[in-house]
């Protein structure tokens, strides 16, 4: 019965109740995550817009000028993306 906490003591501000090793194994890194960003809509729209157009491409002919469209678009959505580091969280 020693480890009973008493009455209003975990109302303390900062009081977690951690004992041993995870008062110790605090995180002493804070992850400020990316997704949801409008930065991350916009690369992931302009992929998909890449991927349907070449993807429309080779059905219908194949239309090999818009293959290659759909391709650079879907390399330059990925640059963007680089650009305004949505892959910086990968982890």
């Amino acid at each position: 019965m020693a480890d009973q906490v008493a009455p209003g003591t975990m109302a303390e501000a900062g009081n977690t109740g951690a004992r041993g090793l995870d008062a110790q194994i605090a995180p002493s890194y804070v992850h400020e995550a990316h997704h949801g960003r409008p930065a991350s809509w916009a690369t992931t729209s302009i992929v998909i817009v890449g991927f349907v157009i070449g993807g429309i491409a080779l059905p219908v002919g194949p239309i090999w000028w818009l293959f290659w469209l759909g391709t650079g678009i879907v390399v330059l959505g990925a640059i963007f993306g680089a650009a305004v580091h949505i892959f910086d969280d990968w982890y």
